[in-house]
């Protein structure tokens, strides 16, 4: 049996252990009778026909449109970063198992690359019994990222990020160790549940020799149809979140994208750097606020996001207006008015792609939710664009009164990928791990 579907690439040294034998997936296959791969062929031959939409069907039906749609995979830049925010995420955080160096996370890292490429495009991953359970691609995306602690595993500290290393701990912040660095992680985008809950186990599964979950934040979005052009999605406190982000190629160039060795080792060109801190929000105490209050102290309109000096969303704040009593309209210490970028650091900006997180309540907890926002953003150096904002905010910010820091890690994005072009790397990593 040559493969599930009607592609025939050689699978064989695809899943190995660190140390001694495992059964492959591709081995398992080999052992399969001809009548199951007889059904199997079936099987993806009914799912390629089920995932074959007429345009006509697409145009009367935008819903329709939504789920057949896919994102590109390979790129200068992987997606899931530029990408607008899909309606779901998982955010899922690996550990590298003892006996892991250098040839076995490249094996890892092969097959994931080689599986992901194939579930973002609606296919079906070779080796994968579950060809119908691809046919929905509905945007999925899969970002994989590096933390500190994978360098040192390789056995290449020396092509660590300077930038890469647990952030400093804020005064305000409550770190839960469960939700601190790992050696990789993995964001999982998608515009339908189920092909998200799918995409998730199967790299899950196909890691199992080589990484153990350490953790694994859900989140989401107001679902945005096709998505252009691209709405502020909001959070639980009812604020447009994200509304400042780079909107211009040229933006992200300026500063999300890493493009010189000053920011980061060569490898690393077209990377980025991702920072996922878990925020606690006391929805319970925000709702006794009036809504005058909670406006003043984020310094935009909930209706629309529009800054109390403005109408519109993207209108410009003026942080030196003045009301009839002479006090600014924008409190100082309002966290729009702290989040902006200091007058003389116009590049401390950031990717905003945060998603709302809305969890049981914690039995015998005082308060009746366990919510909040898993804050995820990309900078080519955390150290002169996230801290910076974030020491503002933690010194002053007036919601900090309502939310809490409970999670912190900080990983490098390695540059997109292609399947045939030698010049970028054809796996995640690749160049760093065969340097």
């Amino acid at each position: 049996m040559s493969s599930l579907c009607p592609h025939n690439a050689n699978d064989n040294n695809r899943h190995h252990e660190p140390s001694g034998p495992v059964l492959s997936r591709r081995n398992f296959m080999l052992g399969a009778s001809v009548a199951s791969s007889a059904v199997a062929l079936a099987a993806c031959s009914n799912a390629v026909t089920a995932s074959t939409d007429s345009s006509a069907e697409q145009a009367a039906d935008p819903q329709l449109h939504l789920t057949t749609a896919t994102v590109p995979f390979d790129g200068e830049h992987q997606a899931g970063v530029d990408t607008p925010g899909q309606a779901h995420v998982n955010v899922i955080a690996f550990s590298l198992r003892a006996g892991n160096n250098a040839e076995s996370v490249s094996r890892l890292l092969k097959l994931w690359t080689e599986d992901a490429r194939r579930l973002t495009q609606g296919e079906n991953p070779l080796g994968s019994l579950e060809p119908e359970m691809t046919t929905t691609p509905a945007n999925l995306t899969i970002t994989c990222g590096f933390g500190p602690r994978f360098f040192d595993i390789i056995g290449k500290p020396e092509q660590r990020p300077e930038w890469l290393a647990p952030l400093p701990k804020f005064s305000e912040d409550k770190l839960d160790p469960a939700w601190g660095d790992s050696d990789i992680v993995l964001q999982v985008c998608c515009d339908d549940p189920v092909t998200l809950a799918f995409a998730t186990r199967h790299m899950h599964r196909a890691a199992v020799d080589f990484a153990q979950i350490q953790w694994m934040q859900q989140g989401f979005l107001t679902a945005n149809g096709s998505r252009k052009p691209e709405s502020t999605p909001r959070n639980l406190f009812g604020q447009l979140d994200g509304t400042v982000n780079p909107r211009k190629d040229e933006e992200y160039d300026d500063y999300v994208w890493i493009n010189s060795t000053k920011q980061a080792p060569k490898w690393a060109q077209g990377g980025t750097c991702m920072v996922v801190r878990r925020i606690n929000m006391d929805l319970d105490r925000w709702e006794i606020l009036d809504r005058f209050s909670r406006e003043e102290s984020m310094g935009r309109f909930l209706h629309n996001g529009a800054p109390l000096t403005g109408t519109d969303e993207f209108d410009p704040a003026d942080f030196e207006a003045r009301d009839d009593y002479g006090l600014p309209v924008i409190d100082p210490r309002s966290h729009m008015a702290l989040a902006a970028p200091a007058a003389n650091e116009p590049k401390q900006r950031m990717r905003r792609r945060a998603y709302n997180y809305d969890e049981a309540p914690i039995p015998g907890s005082d308060q009746s939710s366990n919510a909040g926002l898993i804050f995820i953003c990309f900078q080519q150096n955390p150290l002169t664009q996230f801290v910076p904002i974030q020491q503002r905010l933690n010194d002053g910010d007036r919601l900090n009164e309502w939310i809490t820091h409970i999670g912190s890690a900080v990983y490098v994005i390695p540059p997109g990928t292609s399947e045939n072009e030698s010049t970028r790397d054809t796996y995640w990593g690749q160049s760093l791990l065969e340097s």
